[in-house]
């Protein structure tokens, strides 16, 4: 009895031990990583825990709210899967309402973020039009009027905290009550043959049907880059274009956010329907409809694609839309008004229930686009380690992308750069990690291989 008494201690010290080198070993990687000179004036945090028992591996300011960027959508994400179902979907209602002008086209707006993308074959632009010029093939509309039910969805199309200089381009688009096409549109562009010249705007994919572009651009050096950035109106009635692009560019394309994306989606409908419907394409693009006043015969839905194909893509491809679209659908299905205020409040609450403390999560959108948001490590390593116990867990491990060889979600905005995750070592031991950076200076990816040397002692 007191050899197996003393056999069982041994292997208790080498766990111990073996636990007590990797925090050695992370404390003393962490801290020369603090003394480099790109985290001079920084302020950073790492918290990680053993994913099979809990236990803290390693803290290091695990309770300093910091911006997290992207890493926020998985926030986001934890908390759809929870909210929502994993089979939940959107659904985009096309109905016929009858008034004292003839028959109207009537659209039960959604939210839906995938209404009209690309990423799907079936949600494409072409076949959702497709189908509903099938769909209208015995319908006659004897008025130009679109009836647009956007009842139980805020107007405010951006999140408090966005920038001006991210809101116009295709990553700062914004969650409208009628999305289409991921409310994205693509400008081609050619520039000059010297330095200086001025650079032209070709055309844009699709064309716009509510603004009109101008071009502030300039031509710079071969090999510059895409240093072009979109302005939507402010002072004037056109988007602005400004920075530069290379020289001798023909077919240089930037993508940017379109401003109307409703207004956008039934013009497209008007020309693919042609005869069939005469839209008034002077309209604006809602006209907001009280369903009270007469039911409408709803003749063909649109169904997004389910939540954890469209988490997947939220993931992999960091869409800021999709996030935003989520937070704003928690909000319109538990309190009937879909709005990121509201929606920020319940994912607040929810893990507060969970146990956290609600001052851990001081965010403003879904996506982590604004740099008001402040996370701590903490509260994200606590989202994921409560993921792993779901049954759909599987879905969410399977959208985080892949970076240094392990499952992680990167986030990127001006002088942030964050990783959170999960890793399994070569031994077996399984980890989940949080890793945060605030106000670096240089080069990101000179600081992205810096972490990554970190995060390698959990290998």
């Amino acid at each position: 009895m007191m050899r197996l008494f003393f056999v069982a201690g041994c292997l208790l010290l080498v766990i111990s031990s073996f636990a007590q080198t990797i925090n050695q070993k992370l404390k003393k990687a962490f801290q020369q990583f603090e003394n480099d000179d790109q985290l001079k004036h920084a302020i950073s945090s790492l918290y990680v825990i053993d994913a099979k028992t809990g236990r803290v591996v390693f803290d290091k300011n695990s309770q300093v709210g910091l911006a997290p960027a992207s890493t926020q959508k998985i926030i986001t994400s934890v908390t759809a899967f929870e909210l929502l179902g994993k089979d939940y979907r959107y659904k985009t209602e096309f109905g016929v309402v009858e008034n004292n002008s003839g028959k109207n086209l009537y659209i039960k707006a959604s939210g839906d973020p995938t209404f009209g993308s690309w990423r799907w074959e079936s949600k494409k632009e072409e076949n959702v039009l497709r189908r509903l010029s099938k769909a209208t093939d015995a319908i006659k509309f004897d008025s130009p009027t679109v009836l647009v039910d956007a009842n139980g969805w805020s107007k405010a199309q951006v999140p408090d905290g966005w920038i001006w200089q991210d809101i116009g381009n295709y990553y700062g688009a914004g969650a409208s009550y009628l999305n289409w096409r991921e409310n994205q549109y693509d400008i081609i562009l050619k520039s000059g043959k010297k330095i200086g010249d001025t650079v032209d705007v070709v055309t844009t994919k699709p064309v716009l049907f509510s603004q009109s572009i101008k071009s502030e651009l300039s031509s710079a050096a071969k090999g510059t880059g895409d240093n072009a950035y979109i302005y939507l109106p402010v002072t004037e009635s056109k988007i602005i274009v400004r920075g530069t692009i290379p020289v001798e560019e023909n077919n240089f394309q930037i993508s940017g956010a379109m401003p109307d994306p409703g207004h956008q989606f039934i013009e497209s409908l008007r020309v693919a329907l042609k005869d069939k419907l005469s839209l008034n394409s002077n309209l604006p693009s809602v006209d907001l409809y009280d369903p009270t006043k007469s039911n409408p015969r709803i003749f063909h839905t649109e169904y997004s694609p389910s939540l954890d194909s469209i988490i997947y893509w939220l993931n992999k491809k960091s869409i800021n839309l999709y996030g935003e679209a989520l937070i704003k659908t928690f909000a319109y299905e538990k309190k009937g008004f879909g709005s990121t205020d509201s929606g920020v409040a319940i994912v607040k609450d929810f893990w507060k229930q969970k146990g956290l403390d609600e001052e851990e999560l001081n965010i403003y959108d879904g996506s982590g686009l604004s740099p008001l948001n402040r996370v701590t490590t903490h509260a994200q390593v606590e989202i994921l380690k409560y993921a792993k116990t779901k049954d759909w867990f599987p879905h969410f491990y399977n959208s985080l992308p892949e970076y240094n060889g392990m499952k992680i979600k990167s986030g990127t905005i001006n002088d942030v750069k964050a990783f959170c995750g999960y890793h399994t070592a070569k031994d077996g031991s399984e980890y989940i990690f949080s890793f945060l950076v605030n106000n670096y200076n240089g080069k990101a990816s000179a600081l992205v291989g810096k972490m990554y040397k970190v995060l390698d002692i959990l290998k």
